[in-house]
């Protein structure tokens, strides 16, 4: 048997150590509450932020359309004045040079919007065999340029997805294309080749079911420290590009609830997967 003052004593050391661990849980409520409204201030600014940006673009590019669409005027006045033939045709490199710099900024501009702005899905049950084959068909004149052999690699079957097939044309259009490009500049007496194939994924552990879409290229590969860096905005290795195509092309993918890795070698090539859930 207890005697009372052990008795007291337990009831006053639980009393105790009970507010003693009510003091610390407040504490931490509190410090999450603060971390809390310290985020949504910060998120608040940020949205602050890209609305004033995105508005500042606005305002910038439609100036810059016009300038492109002045300089053509002033090519042809200047090609229909009668001019000497060394003075206008300096006059007209001049102008071309103009128009093209505006026309470079414009797109910037574009590639900026697009990835600084709001994504707003138009999701359709799409066969991504469609898809993929009428971009190879569309870029099939640029690889004959570059000398690269373009194909596509797909199965028999429809893969079907719920995705908005302009915006995924466009994701997978900023890989291929970044892929010649890394192709055009390889050193490799390797043969030009890429490849745009589309797998379908099993699904286990009661996951939906996935859809792979793989543009492979056979360029100088990615030194593994990139991986990840080459995703994020304003990194480039391509003259006068934006930086934006690969950054805004991880969004699109994302915003369908989809993924994209990349699978390099230096020396070997590249394999740029796109992940989307294929749903009911």
């Amino acid at each position: 048997m207890f005697s009372a003052p052990s008795l007291y004593l337990g009831i006053l050391l639980g009393v105790a150590m009970c507010a003693l661990a009510f003091l610390v849980y407040l504490r931490k409520r509190v410090e999450r509450t603060q971390a809390a409204e310290r985020r949504a201030i910060a998120a608040e600014r940020l949205a602050e932020l890209g609305a004033m940006t995105g508005g500042l673009a606005h305002e910038i590019k439609n100036p810059l359309s016009s300038v492109v669409l002045n300089a053509q005027l002033l090519r042809e006045g200047v090609i229909d004045a009668n001019l000497p033939e060394d003075e206008s045709n300096r006059l007209v490199r001049k102008v071309d040079t103009l128009a093209r710099e505006a026309g470079r900024l414009r797109d910037i501009l574009e590639d900026f919007l697009q990835f600084a702005g709001r994504v707003h899905l138009d999701k359709h049950r799409c066969d991504l065999r469609d898809i993929v084959s009428e971009l190879v068909d569309f870029l099939h004149p640029q690889g004959e340029l570059s000398s690269v052999l373009l194909r596509s690699d797909l199965p028999p079957e429809p893969v079907l997805a719920l995705v908005d097939a302009g915006l995924l044309k466009q994701a997978i259009l900023n890989l291929m294309l970044n892929a010649m490009h890394a192709m055009e500049l390889s050193t490799t007496p390797a043969r030009k080749e890429l490849i745009v194939r589309i797998e379908r994924v099993p699904s286990d552990s009661g996951r939906p079911s996935e859809a792979a879409i793989h543009v492979i290229d056979t360029g100088p590969g990615i030194p593994s420290a990139q991986h990840e860096e080459i995703f994020r905005p304003y990194i480039t290795s391509k003259k006068g590009g934006s930086g934006l195509g690969l950054a805004v092309s991880r969004r699109i993918v994302e915003e369908h609830g989809g993924s994209i890795r990349v699978f390099s070698e230096v020396g070997r090539g590249s394999d740029f997967c796109i992940s989307l859930p294929q749903g009911e």
